[in-house]
């Protein structure tokens, strides 16, 4: 029921999927204003904090998951295992639509992403102690580091971060090859190796979880969430210095800096709406979309796809509306920010009909 949800977990969530549409869908990927593009390599834009900030999330919904009276574990791993592969198999549909072509299917993906980190945070979070889970991410952020910046490369040499001739790159071409993104075809961001960062900003969400309802005391809660914050991201930034904030590699240094500013803003959120119960209308659009995030990412996904590829005469439907916002504003930038702010307003109608009638799809 609507009473039961977290709220500021949902405004969250829909703030983040919301962006995540935005980013993703320009009106032309030739004219996009440059805080709405990833970073070319090394370095963060707020775009990059869009997809871990999202994971953070699933960290933070994890953490509020117990154990039904009497259901044992395997029901639990079941649950967490079929969850994962739903969101894993939509991930590799939404990769193959509309041509499905296996021969060339990338195989990794937002969601295929997504989908793991559940898998591990889950099991974790109901399998192993708190104290264990923490010096697993310190390991895994250790373990990626020396990996990436001590690890020869076969067939390259020495370690590099390079975007073709990292650790990473040669080990996603080893299991992945002919199966990548289609833009690199030689390394890919969500890649395999990657991921075990990753999953390391899913348990900062969980941790922050626990942290924040976990206590009675909620305001001492939000202000030790802050210190924590603020350390996180000084440790991030130190460690930048010498293996770079990487949106593309996942980087240790990226994972412990945008988790710390995804603390400071769920705790002002959680704050505000959960604590102080304030509400306001602007809230409501996010409210909706995260109610329903995973159906409002991939209904995205479809719809961006079929205005691609359906044409009328010799241009797609995209085209068509992006040359038509052009005409009407002259200024390409800015028609092909207006085009990716009038197709999150489509796919925010079929979310909130679902909202409105009190469905909530759990993949």
């Amino acid at each position: 029921m609507k009473k039961d949800r977290l709220l500021s977990l949902d405004v969250f969530r829909g703030i983040t999927i919301a962006a995540m549409i935005l980013v993703n869908d320009p009106g032309s990927w030739s004219y996009v204003y440059s805080p709405l593009l990833h970073a070319k390599w090394h370095g963060c834009t707020p775009t990059d904090l869009v997809f871990p900030f999202f994971l953070f999330m699933v960290g933070v919904a994890v953490s509020l998951g117990s154990p039904k009276e009497g259901e044992d574990r395997k029901k639990i791993t079941y649950k967490i295992i079929k969850r994962s592969l739903y969101l894993f198999l939509i991930g590799l549909f939404l990769n193959a639509f509309p041509y499905f072509e296996l021969s060339t299917l990338r195989i990794p993906g937002v969601l295929q992403r997504i989908g793991l980190v559940f898998l591990v945070i889950g099991l974790m979070h109901h399998y192993i102690s708190t104290q264990t889970q923490i010096i697993t991410s310190a390991g895994l952020l250790v373990l990626y580091w020396l990996l990436m910046t001590f690890m020869p490369v076969p067939d390259f040499g020495v370690a590099n971060l390079e975007p073709e001739t990292n650790f990473a790159a040669w080990f996603d071409r080893l299991f992945l090859s002919g199966h990548m993104w289609k833009y690199s075809k030689t390394w890919d961001p969500e890649g395999l190796l990657s991921t075990l960062p990753s999953i390391v900003t899913g348990l900062l969400g969980m941790f922050t979880g626990k942290l924040l309802f976990g206590t009675d005391d909620k305001l001492s809660g939000i202000v030790r969430l802050f210190v924590l914050a603020n350390v996180i991201i000084a440790l991030g930034l130190a460690w930048d210095m010498t293996f770079p904030i990487n949106k593309s590699l996942w980087t240790s240094s990226f994972v412990l800096y945008t988790a710390g500013i995804a603390m400071h803003f769920f705790a002002v959120l959680y704050w505000v709406l959960d604590i102080k119960k304030y509400r306001t209308d602007f809230t409501f659009p996010f409210q909706v979309f995260g109610s329903n995030a995973i159906t409002a990412y991939a209904l995205s996904g479809v719809l961006a796809t079929t205005f691609g590829v359906i044409k009328i005469g010799d241009e797609s439907i995209q085209e068509i509306l992006f040359n038509s916002l052009f005409n009407l504003f002259g200024d390409h930038h800015f028609a092909s920010l207006v085009y990716a702010l009038a197709f999150v307003a489509v796919c925010y109608v079929p979310v909130w009909v679902l909202y409105r009638r009190n469905i909530f799809i759990k993949v």
